[in-house]
């Protein structure tokens, strides 16, 4: 069925890989990009695609209502896939304010364009359309040693991320239950791969480990998430877009545990193969730094897929060791881009495409 998509969120990390994957995969669909362009957000990152046919970008903010609904009216929009939040813990706790507005007020202001424009009484378009939240694993709280986060574990968020993405989770519930949107939610683990932001874990190693510099873990480094290859997840979501069960959340894992630490250890080995090790001759291990560890820092997240296995037959294609095979390998083929988001000069392609 051809769909128009809209994909708030579509310059960042995970938001850019499902554009690129939906341009490929599904060029009868048409992609509405809708982005703030904050300073994760990078235009540059969807370069190539810009005169696909089935392409168009729009600059704002997904808490301006009246934009919003502007939008869904102009381009008939009957899918939404909403990535845009703010999303890194760190952030969060020292300025949980945008966390609130972006993530709370935006998902809001979302559902209430889509619920307009797709319940109006007389047109029964909501058979057709799809609103697909994406959300996190952090929502559940932390784990001991053992166990799993399920679709039926209660909600025990620990930070001002991760409480503002529950509480988008239970908008997005209330209105399937009260309006009957057509609703969907995603939980995922931590993705990884080409494009991230330099702010997360494995970009901000490989680009510290590149230039000599400290690698600061958090506290003894035990701290345990499931990695997700970025690919894997954005192929979850468009399975889930057209075959999941409307009202139902799916959590999309990788079935790959690895403490920090590990993580951490792994690039440096990777990297002392794939470049060499230091000047020094040392290997990049011995930059690892450990400091005072995160607020709140849950110990250990792990994700149960089975529900998305058995109901749509989605499973992990990347083990973690060739996902960071191919994650390592298109950072250091892709330099320029890690250097142009570090200094900020990607936001001159901006204004050059389409002004200031």
């Amino acid at each position: 069925m051809v769909k128009t998509v809209l994909v708030t969120g579509g310059c960042g990390f995970i938001g850019v890989n499902f554009v690129r994957l939906l341009l490929a995969n599904h060029k009868d669909w048409q992609v509405i990009n809708l982005d703030k362009l904050t300073y994760a957000g990078n235009l540059q990152s969807l370069a190539g695609v810009e005169n696909e046919p089935g392409y168009t970008f729009i600059r704002g903010d997904i808490c301006d209502s009246a934009l919003v609904a502007d939008l869904f009216e102009k381009y008939q929009i009957d899918t939404v896939v909403h990535f845009a939040a703010e999303s890194h813990v760190d952030r969060s706790i020292t300025g949980p304010a945008e966390f609130i507005q972006t993530n709370i007020v935006g998902t809001f202001t979302l559902l209430e364009a889509a619920r307009k424009q797709w319940l109006r009484e007389g047109e029964g378009r909501s058979d057709l359309c799809r609103f697909l939240h994406v959300s996190t694993d952090e929502v559940y709280g932390s784990l001991g040693k053992t166990g799993y986060f399920t679709e039926e574990t209660s909600y025990d968020p620990r930070s001002p991320y991760s409480a503002s993405k529950s509480s988008s989770d239970h908008l997005v519930r209330a209105y399937f239950h009260t309006y009957g949107l057509p609703v969907l939610i995603t939980n995922c683990s931590n993705n990884y791969g080409p494009y991230q932001f330099p702010e997360k874990l494995i970009p901000l190693v490989l680009n510290n480990a590149l230039q000599g510099r400290e690698l600061p873990v958090y506290g003894d480094g035990g701290n345990v998430r499931d990695w997700l290859y970025v690919r894997d997840h954005c192929e979850a979501i468009a399975r889930v877009i057209e075959n999941g069960t409307v009202g139902q959340s799916y959590n999309i894992g990788g079935h790959n545990e690895k403490k920090n630490l590990e993580v951490v250890e792994l690039l440096c080995d990777m990297l002392d193969v794939k470049v060499g090790p230091l000047k020094s001759g040392e290997s990049r291990r011995s930059l690892i730094t450990f400091v005072k560890d995160r607020l709140g820092h849950d110990r250990r997240y792990a994700i149960d897929a089975g529900k998305i296995a058995e109901e749509l037959g989605w499973t992990p294609k990347f083990t973690f060791e060739t996902g960071m095979e191919k994650t390592v390998d298109w950072y250091l083929n892709n330099r320029a881009w890690m250097e142009s988001v570090m200094d900020g000069s990607y936001r001159k392609y901006y204004e050059e495409m389409y002004g200031s």
